[in-house]
């Protein structure tokens, strides 16, 4: 009996997983009937009304906020967090175009959608083969960083944390695959994937601005969080240089991606790296970018653990 109470609980969840992942993709496929700047332009609109009627996630976004800006107002703060609302509900939508997105060639005269900063640091990479580690974080549309990569020619094995829903992991995992090359899923073997990779002198891409339970002892706007290790130990093992690049939303449903030179990772006086600062430099680097466009950071993210105390 109780084993058969069991299965019945387990159909019943991957039912109710099945039925929201047909939701999501069925929002997703109505989009595809409009052209890709009114379908984006709506999907914002819809989500700044629905993000704030979500209570527990709205007020975990407010009190993030309120904790990395506490000298502005509430109705700043609000409107803040209406426009990452906004952000996201924009990054759902450009899945549905995201091949359709990158669209720079720098041999056109006229800007497209898509303007990229740093392209001889790709080149050089793809062209001078080396183990290489790309950062980023959930800024803007993190999703065309390798998409430019690959349109490059630069392969880039990247790691992902894949929905809890499998249904939508899956579709998200295929769509993915076919559009940025290489993937890894975040899982306990995942690193050891990443690792082989920079052995044979390739690179990877990760983000770094993931809460992490148990990690290097960091600060970020000013409160302490843990920091993924994953970065500093892989650079220890394999002298990976480093690279921060980012995506910026601009106005008229254009996009600017940023990869920036090489950083310097921080050592002891006896000349080994040291993890700790490689941590809180990742943390400070994210930390500007937000700083400069908090509206288009992930705010529902639960990166300081507090959710519990809500």
């Amino acid at each position: 009996m109780k084993m058969f109470i069991t299965r019945i609980v387990i159909a019943l969840r991957n039912f109710q997983q099945w039925l929201v992942a047909q939701l999501a993709f069925g929002l997703l496929n109505f989009l595809k009937i409009f052209p890709a700047d009114p379908a984006i332009r709506f999907a914002d609109r819809m989500v700044r009304r629905i993000g704030p009627k979500l209570k527990k996630r709205h007020n975990l976004m407010l009190v993030n906020l309120r904790n990395a800006y506490p000298e502005k107002t509430d109705a700043e703060l609000e409107e803040i967090a209406i426009a990452s609302w906004g952000h996201m509900g924009r990054l759902a939508a450009e899945y549905v175009f995201l091949d359709r997105l990158f669209d720079f060639d720098p041999e056109r005269t006229e800007p497209g959608r898509v303007e990229v900063s740093g392209a001889p640091i790709f080149l050089d990479l793809r062209d001078n083969p080396r183990p290489f580690i790309v950062f980023t974080a959930h800024t803007g549309n993190f999703e065309l960083l390798p998409v430019a990569g690959k349109a490059y020619g630069l392969e880039v094995t990247v790691m992902f944390r894949p929905p809890n829903n499998p249904y939508i992991a899956k579709k998200i995992f295929d769509f993915r695959a076919s559009r940025m090359g290489a993937l890894v899923p975040s899982h306990a073997g995942s690193s050891f994937s990443l690792a082989r990779r920079l052995d044979e002198g390739g690179g990877i891409g990760v983000l770094v601005d993931q809460k992490f339970r148990k990690g290097l002892k960091t600060n970020f706007f000013g409160r302490p969080v843990q920091t993924n290790p994953l970065v500093a130990k892989l650079v220890r093992q394999f002298d990976a240089e480093v690279y921060p690049a980012r995506c910026i939303r601009l106005p008229d449903n254009r996009y600017r991606l940023e990869i920036e030179p090489k950083i310097e990772m921080p050592r002891d006086e006896n000349g080994k790296l040291d993890l700790q600062a490689v941590g809180q430099l990742l943390n400070d680097k994210v930390e500007s970018w937000v700083r400069e466009h908090p509206e288009q950071w992930l705010w529902y993210h639960d990166r300081w653990h507090i959710k519990r105390y809500l």
